[in-house]
């Protein structure tokens, strides 16, 4: 039997708690509410539908024309969103302390906002006010 000494044990222990803080950051996807540039990039940047759940938190399967829909942010605070049928384009500002998306549609000065409860470089999830969500891919 080996005995350690509480040296070892205290390097051991806190090995551990970092390593067990670091595991926890990484998983906390935009807890901070991330900022513009991971919706826009450095220019633009394409995001497509990959997932969407109804208010109940029910899944809601995509069709195959949702999933050719995208829409790109620009980072100058425009956007353009298109599908095979039709295309709209208008403004879009981001409140990271809110965590809050908001697009207006130009032309008919519709805005929809959204609660963006994940963001980082790849994903957004985006719950609208029914309680819906739509969790979106980069390209």
């Amino acid at each position: 039997m080996k005995i350690t000494s509480p040296a070892t044990r205290l390097f051991t222990l806190v090995c551990l708690v970092w390593l067990s803080a670091f595991s926890f950051s990484c998983n906390k996807k935009g807890a901070e509410g991330g900022n513009t540039q991971m919706i826009s990039g450095a220019t633009s940047k394409i995001w497509k539908a990959s997932k969407e759940t109804t208010a109940s938190g029910d899944k809601d399967k995509l069709t195959s024309t949702e999933k050719q829909e995208q829409i790109q942010f620009f980072a100058n605070g425009n956007f353009t969103q298109t599908s095979d049928a039709q295309s709209a384009n208008g403004t879009w500002t981001y409140s990271a302390p809110n965590k809050t998306l908001s697009l207006t549609y130009a032309n008919n000065n519709v805005s929809e906002n959204f609660t963006v409860s994940e963001l980082d470089d790849d994903d957004m999830k985006l719950q609208a006010p029914d309680g819906s969500t739509l969790t979106l891919k980069a390209e």
